[in-house]
């Protein structure tokens, strides 16, 4: 088994993971045992995963916890690991898988809806580019002859934005091999996972704590710490198991040890959460009501659910936004370069009759 988790790197995708999480706590409801459950799945398995599955129904059927054979195996992320061992501590590893298959359904459906938000707008700023590229390099040089036929020629902005299609015409196969170049580095990040994931942990190590990204980060702790919680952890544990969720986020990090360190010193769970930017303040006091009427679990999770919807609604809204301004943009340069040729070439009609 260990042979096999140096050779399978290739992390498991979060779709794939909410489905065995699913089935795995659906099997355990039923009354099956792990490793029973583990050989039902092995029936049902892709071949992609028959080998995976046999070594984990291996070591637990040899003793081992569920927890430690996903660990061992080297294709789980931490947290999915960390958090069924939890839930095996207390007794309550059906509710930890449930959690965790919820979680990564959620996490499927926001790396879609990312995808979406960052193809989209690229697509069609590329498109407006080469609306603009043609209206450069191939018409702007039709008004310039009727100019000429007519005694005249392009002067002022028309004249400077013909010298730029000239410009443009003549390092033109340098211009397709940038598209081909754009091209085939969107085309591999929708298709490829791992160059996709390699781009984003990228991005994320340097802006992805700001903005939108912040408030998506900020949902997925609550999500953690909604899982953690009902799984029978104590804030503390919780948020300290949280951080492994944004390892690859240092900012996000960075706020769940403030927090961690805080809650250790003995200070008030709601200013602690507030004053390290885990949690909203709004989403604090609610969490501390729950906390003093015991539905401490139940309040993390209508938080968890709310803060989820609201990163969502705020991603739609960026790519709302962003649709109508690159129409907008390219609609004005596309008249602004149509006016600067026309107005002139009005002008010289007018003249002329």
């Amino acid at each position: 088994m260990k042979g096999m988790g140096r050779k399978m790197k290739k992390m498991i995708s979060h779709e794939d993971i909410s489905s065995i999480c699913l089935e795995l706590s659906l099997l355990l409801h039923a009354g099956i045992g792990v490793g029973d459950a583990l050989a039902l799945l092995l029936e049902e398995s892709s071949q992609e995963y028959e080998e995976l599955l046999t070594g984990i129904a291996k070591e637990v059927d040899e003793g081992a916890a569920l927890s430690a054979a996903l660990r061992s195996t080297g294709r789980f992320p931490v947290y999915v690991a960390g958090l069924v061992e939890v839930g095996e501590q207390a007794g309550r590893t059906e509710e930890a898988l449930r959690a965790l298959s919820g979680y990564y359904e959620y996490r499927t459906r926001l790396d879609r809806r990312v995808r979406s938000a960052l193809l989209y707008p690229a697509v069609m700023l590329m498109l407006m580019l080469v609306v603009i590229a043609v209206l450069l390099i191939k018409v702007l040089p039709i008004f310039e002859d009727v100019y000429r036929s007519l005694g005249g020629r392009l002067t002022g902005m028309a004249g400077s934005l013909l010298s730029l299609g000239r410009l443009l015409d003549r390092i033109m196969p340098v211009l397709w091999v940038l598209l081909a170049a754009f091209v085939l580095f969107f085309g591999v990040f929708a298709v490829s996972g791992a160059f996709r994931e390699k781009i984003l942990s990228w991005w994320r190590k340097l802006w992805g704590d700001k903005g939108i990204a912040g408030r998506m980060n900020t949902a997925r702790l609550a999500q953690a710490l909604s899982m953690g919680m009902s799984s029978g952890l104590s804030l503390e544990e919780a948020v300290a198991l949280a951080a492994g969720l944004v390892e690859d986020v240092p900012d996000a990090k960075k706020r769940c040890m403030d927090c961690r360190d805080r809650l250790e010193k003995g200070e008030n769970q709601g200013k602690a959460l507030k004053e390290s930017g885990l949690l909203p303040a709004a989403s604090c006091r609610l969490l501390e009501l729950g906390q003093r009427s015991g539905s401490g679990d139940v309040s993390m999770e209508k938080i968890a659910r709310d803060m989820a919807e609201e990163s969502e609604a705020s991603l739609e809204e960026m790519v709302g936004r962003v649709e109508p301004a690159l129409v907008l943009v390219c609609s004005m340069l596309v008249g602004l370069i149509l006016l600067s040729v026309m107005l002139p070439l009005m002008h010289i009609m007018s003249t002329i009759g």
